[in-house]
């Protein structure tokens, strides 16, 4: 695995108010494929499959949009390209069932997914510093603005 580049993805969770819902959604859909006798593991539907699947796989996370920010990642466990009888294609994103808060940043509206380089993703909540001595209301409307 060394020298091995990581690459992420991220993506807007659509119809997703918050983290809850993700959540919530992740547990019916693993549910639901239990019962159909799939892989229970959270995935994430898209129409292309990622090139650099080796810089993703097992290194990489699905970092979430939701309601214009970026505020959690989940490890991608794997991604598979899924043909259907009519000859289409489809990816899914395999997820682990982790969540990581990640500093709440600002993001436009997209379509699909985009690759997202280590340098440019927001830090886990647990590794980022500073602002202590911050009044909470403020840091929380730093958060919010996506300036921290």
């Amino acid at each position: 695995m060394s020298g091995r580049m990581t690459v992420h993805i991220i993506k807007l969770c659509v119809g997703a108010d918050s983290l809850q819902d993700l959540i919530d959604w992740h547990v019916w859909q693993t549910d639901q494929r239990r019962r159909a006798g799939l892989d229970p593991r959270p995935v994430c539907d898209t129409r292309s499959t990622p090139k650099r699947k080796t810089e993703i796989v097992g290194v990489g996370s699905l970092y979430w949009v939701i309601k214009g920010m970026i505020t959690v990642r989940q490890p991608i466990e794997d991604l598979w390209t899924i043909t259907s009888e009519g000859g289409s294609s489809r990816c899914e994103i395999v997820l682990g069932r982790d969540y990581v808060p990640v500093m709440p940043r600002r993001h436009k509206p997209f379509q699909g997914w985009r690759y997202l380089t280590p340098t440019d993703a927001p830090p886990d909540v647990s590794t980022a510093t500073g602002g202590a001595d911050l009044p909470d209301g403020l840091r929380e409307q730093l958060r919010e603005l996506g300036a921290w």
